[in-house]
């Protein structure tokens, strides 16, 4: 592999720093032992950018992840950057991120790992083998649709607005992204949304039967309310493969399908944008976890989902699929050695620190080398 494949590392706020501190390791290790190399940068986002630049994203930033193959973050946010005015919150710069990227599919994997069914509220028997991608449309719908704002009304009330917008192209091309993954999966895809209440949803379940009957017959096709979808991923979870919903109810299924695996802590996404060309996309790989203020700067956080939204950078942005599952096969053994952060600590497991994890999984890579 070339040597001009550009990272740029935005760690962030919080926890950002310490788990992508821990990936930084595992680049270095693929340097060194699988001829994986990669001019890697690093700038700043969220409340970092905000305390260095006075924004969450400056516009040199943006270019520098414009122009990377591909983009790994960290986290942003925390109580510091509470008080600020909204469009200046660290949130805004991850957002932004998002919009000018044009990274509309949001891919979010819920697994749960063997060793770790016991660490899911749920029972073993409903989680065990458990292995969900949700597809979340991630640049349109209510978060971005225009009139949006808080407005005062002549009897001195106020009133908040946000606009629920889709159109046929944005439903279409994530719909087909899903179609696409379902293909290397189990050949099912639910999408989900509110056809019943909102004309939004009448619109995507009408484009995602379209799309289906005229290029994706082969894959299984049903629908769902968001609402039930809820339901239904904590009554009987393994009857979905691949699920794909708007932005809103993709931000709430994704979560609700993280817990079933025990810990937001072993959760990654990427976020892709179209191919060009040449087949690259725009791309963006983050941890679901968040910055987690309590514990920053503790050598404490669970640096795996970091660590597994770089395997699927290789896998997504790279075509490295054989050094994605070295890195994922990596994780379960260690898992299952009973090599834990406190997150998923359990009886009979051994506790070790942010860089232990890491520790741990250099030398399990290190014995899969060898």
């Amino acid at each position: 592999m070339a040597a001009n494949k550009s990272l740029l590392v935005l760690a962030g706020d919080g926890i950002g720093p310490e788990v992508m501190g821990q990936v930084r390791r595992v680049v270095d290790w693929m340097d060194r032992r699988r001829a994986v190399s990669f001019d890697l940068a690093e700038d700043l986002v969220g409340g970092a950018a905000l305390d260095a630049h006075g924004v969450p994203l400056s516009d040199a930033t943006l270019e520098r992840a414009k122009t990377a193959d591909a983009v790994l973050l960290g986290a942003v946010g925390g109580p510091k950057w509470d008080d600020l005015p909204f469009e200046k919150k660290p949130e805004r710069g991850l957002l932004a991120l998002r919009k000018e990227m044009e990274l509309y599919a949001n891919l979010r994997p819920a697994i749960c790992f063997e060793a770790l069914v016991e660490a899911s509220t749920l029972k073993p028997e409903v989680v065990s083998g458990l292995d969900i991608m949700i597809v979340r449309e991630l640049t349109g719908g209510t978060y971005f649709g225009e009139p949006r704002g808080i407005f005062d009304l002549p009897n001195g009330e106020r009133k908040g607005i946000n606009t629920q917008v889709y159109t046929t192209h944005e439903i279409r091309r994530v719909a087909a992204v899903a179609f696409e993954l379902a293909r290397k999966r189990n050949n099912r895809v639910c999408s989900s949304e509110k056809a019943n209440v909102m004309e939004s949803g009448v619109l995507w379940r009408e484009e995602v039967t379209k799309l289906h009957a005229e290029t994706y017959s082969d894959v299984e096709l049903s629908h769902m309310y968001a609402d039930n979808c809820g339901m239904q991923l904590v009554r009987a979870p393994k009857q979905f493969d691949v699920i794909v919903t708007d932005n809103l109810f993709g931000d709430m299924l994704s979560d609700v399908a993280a817990m079933l695996t025990g810990s937001l802590g072993m959760l990654p996404s990427a976020s892709l944008g179209d191919p060009d060309e040449t087949g690259q996309r725009q791309a963006l790989y983050e941890p679901v976890h968040g910055s987690a203020p309590d514990i920053a700067g503790e050598n404490k956080a669970n640096p795996v989902a970091a660590l597994l939204s770089f395997a699927m950078c290789l896998r997504y942005s790279f075509d490295l699929a054989e050094d994605a599952d070295l890195i994922e096969e990596a994780v379960k053994a260690v898992l299952a050695a009973g090599v834990r952060t406190g997150d998923i600590l359990a009886p009979g497991t051994r506790a070790v620190s942010t860089e232990g994890m890491g520790d741990a999984l250099i030398a399990e890579l290190d014995k899969r080398a060898a």
